[in-house]
């Protein structure tokens, strides 16, 4: 499908040991003591439904690893309330509530279609769960994500929606935006009634000039404690990063001497991407 070449300067590898201050690193998306179980599938059906415009019955019993009864039930439940709506051919599509925010014949639903492969096939490879994300102003959306088979694993991130700054994607398409681009999406009033989301920038800056400079980004556990990711950017037709393609794993498996073969595996997984043809995200 795509191979592996090493290749990443050793002096690189230092400097891109970035995220290990403990005053900025926070648990995001830290699942509570209680999950509702029926809730959080009823809820991963639905962004499913957002993300990818159609699904069967089969399809969402076996992504969520349910019977199809459950997720007959789970669907069922879904058009009742009006986020999904059922064909003559027995699929869902996204209902009137979703309807805003999807995206079923998209740029974005076709990259995602086009990556899961590629994303299975690079989970294969490293052993580790990996994503797909998109930027939308200062923040950053899983459109894709395949966990690894591991009993100790970073969990699916698909559909969930954090700081740019503060992930592995988000750095990445942070890094392709100029100097004055970063000041404005960051800029003090943008910021005045949630003070507290705004980066320190000085860091910031010097954290995006090093993921220009190598291509990449390593994410020591600045999104989370205990868990480090690497990422690289997927570029269209023009050259221009649409999206970030990162691995994840707990910080007790990352062994920094793999990062070259990890930056090359993701490099090559990009590579196959985007010689499917990536088009504009709109």
């Amino acid at each position: 499908m795509w191979s592996t070449v090493a290749g990443v300067a050793g002096a690189e590898l230092e400097i891109l040991h970035y995220g290990t201050d403990r005053r900025n690193s926070v648990d995001l998306k830290t699942p509570p003591a209680y999950v509702v179980t029926s809730a959080d599938h009823a809820l991963r059906a639905a962004v499913m439904l957002q993300l990818e415009g159609g699904l069967t019955v089969s399809q969402v019993a076996e992504r969520l690893g349910v019977a199809r009864s459950t997720a007959h039930r789970l669907l069922q439940t879904l058009v009742y309330r009006d986020f999904a709506v059922q064909d003559d051919r027995r699929t869902y599509h996204p209902g009137p509530v979703l309807e805003l925010a999807t995206y079923s014949q998209s740029s974005v639903s076709h990259l995602r279609s086009r990556a899961l492969g590629h994303l299975q096939h690079l989970v294969d490879v490293v052993g580790e769960s990996a994503n797909l994300a998109i930027r939308t102003g200062d923040r950053c959306r899983f459109i894709a994500s395949v966990e690894c088979q591991h009993a100790l694993r970073v969990g699916s991130r698909e559909g969930m929606v954090f700081p740019a700054y503060r992930t592995t994607g988000g750095l990445v398409l942070l890094a392709e935006l100029s100097p004055s681009e970063v000041d404005a999406l960051y800029a003090p009033e943008r910021y005045a009634e949630r003070p507290e989301e705004r980066p320190d920038l000085a860091s910031l800056r010097t954290q995006l000039a090093r993921v220009r400079r190598s291509g990449f980004a390593l994410n020591d556990q600045l999104s989370e404690r205990g868990v480090v990711a690497v990422g690289v950017p997927v570029r269209d037709a023009e050259g221009r990063a649409v999206a970030g393609l990162s691995v994840s794993m707990p910080s007790v498996r990352y062994d920094r001497h793999r990062l070259p073969g990890l930056v090359a595996t993701l490099r090559g997984a990009a590579g196959a991407i985007e010689a499917g043809g990536v088009a504009p995200l709109h």
